[in-house]
């Protein structure tokens, strides 16, 4: 149950179902929810522990507006994170593992052309998860995993401007075939100029406060 309303709570946060600033209470969310006050307190933490909800005891609970600081130190910790499991992972690829690539980066693209948001950002994150899980390292994907969702939030309001376009199709299909090569430090290379690339297009964001709440 605890899982299950995070998982929803997650989602509500980061599709803006849940606005930034906005103050919540365990029992309007269990009650939205279906589900007793209990597990909705666990999931509560939880997401204060991803930095998605923040609280002041005896004052408030809301969820976390975006902060510009907070997400560029998200984002340099996901690209570091991302470089190692890219050079454990490439090693170990399978011709499976290849072909899952691309067949992810396809539905990518067609979401994209949809203007699907959350299918884009579901395949995205499916193209990723092989690298992260290839690399055989469950700290780096229990990081991963908890820090996403901040960077979602801000994907999934600007999407077409970040990710939407082809760019990110093109920067999946090429490090496919440095995958393939088996160049573990040129498929490091160019995910960390395509991080660098997306925190340059999500700091203009916050200078032109389009992600001032």
């Amino acid at each position: 149950m605890s899982d299950a309303a995070y998982e929803r709570l997650r989602d509500a946060i980061v599709r803006g179902e849940l606005a930034p600033g906005e103050r919540i209470r365990d029992s309007d969310l269990a009650e939205m929810l279906g589900l007793s006050r209990t597990p909705v307190r666990e999931a509560l933490t939880r997401l204060a522990d991803s930095g998605l909800v923040e609280s002041k005891p005896g004052v408030y609970t809301r969820v976390a507006t975006l902060n510009h600081d907070d997400v560029a130190a998200n984002l340099a910790v996901l690209r570091a994170l991302d470089s190692l499991a890219m050079q454990a992972a490439v090693p170990r690829l399978t011709k499976r593992d290849l072909q899952f690539m691309r067949e992810a980066n396809k539905k990518f693209a067609t979401a994209v052309k949809s203007q699907d948001v959350p299918e884009a950002l579901a395949a995205d994150d499916a193209f990723h998860h092989v690298i992260v899980e290839a690399a055989g390292n469950p700290v780096i994907a229990r990081i991963i995993g908890q820090l996403h969702p901040q960077l979602h939030r801000i994907l999934y309001r600007k999407f077409s401007g970040l990710l939407g376009g082809e760019e990110t199709i093109n920067h999946h299909e090429e490090l496919i075939k440095a995958c393939e090569t088996g160049d573990a430090q040129a498929a490091a290379a160019m995910s960390g100029e395509h991080w660098s690339r997306l925190g340059e297009l999500i700091s203009r964001l916050f200078d032109s406060d389009e992600l001032s709440t």
